[in-house]
Order: C-alpha cells, then sequence, then structure tokens
C-alpha cells in the first residue's frame, strides 16, 4: 500500500495501476484499500500471463543479465548486488521508458 500511496501522491491524479497475477496483488487487505481510495486508483491485471505485455519483465531481464558473472558470498551479498543492479538501472529513464514501450504502453507526464 506504500508504494500505491507513493506514486498516487507523485502523479498527482487518478493512477491508473497495471499489474500481474501476483497474489499480493489480490490479497483482500489489497483489495480492500483500494476499495477505500476509489476515486485514487483504478486496477488493470495482466493475462494470466503475459510477461511480453509487462514492462517490469524487461527490467527483471536486464537486471539478470547485469549479474550473470556475479558470484556473491552470501544472500546477504546478493540482495545488495541486485539492489545496487535496480539503481543503476534506475539512473536510465531511456531504458525504463523502452521497457514500456516494447510492452506497446507509452507513458506520459512523468518526471
Amino acid at each position: 500500500m506504500a508504494a500505491l500511496r507513493h506514486f498516487r501522491r507523485k502523479v498527482g491524479h487518478p493512477l491508473v495501476v497495471v499489474w500481474d497475477r501476483l497474489g499480493a496483488h489480490r490479497s483482500n487487505e489489497l483489495k480492500r484499500f483500494v476499495k477505500a481510495h476509489v476515486r485514487d486508483f483504478v486496477l488493470e491485471a495482466f493475462h494470466a500471463y503475459s510477461p511480453e505485455l509487462n514492462p517490469d519483465e524487461g527490467c527483471n531481464s536486464q537486471v539478470k543479465r547485469s549479474l550473470l558473472n556475479a558470484t556473491p558470498k552470501s544472500v546477504a551479498e546478493l540482495r545488495r548486488q541486485v539492489r545496487a543492479a535496480f539503481v543503476r538501472l534506475g539512473r536510465h529513464p531511456a531504458a525504463l521508458r523502452g521497457f514500456f514501450g516494447h510492452a506497446g504502453l507509452s507513458l506520459h507526464r512523468l518526471t
């Protein structure tokens, strides 16, 4: 719910949320939250399996490629490396926009 609140504040108008069918995205807690904020969010779900329509898949794929030769010594180190890879990717807005474009989606009015 914190992420939804954050992006809603950043966008400044009703937010259309498009996501996969992860269990957390279908939880009763989330349904109650969205119902309580019906003017703030519109939820849309991808088909059961449609990675080609999900911009997140491109992002995850890029991070995985960047870690192909990683040799973490622990789970904690792996987590740090993954987080660092996502942070590095986040510094490349053109790449992030490209993931949406590849999925046939466009972004408007985002900074």
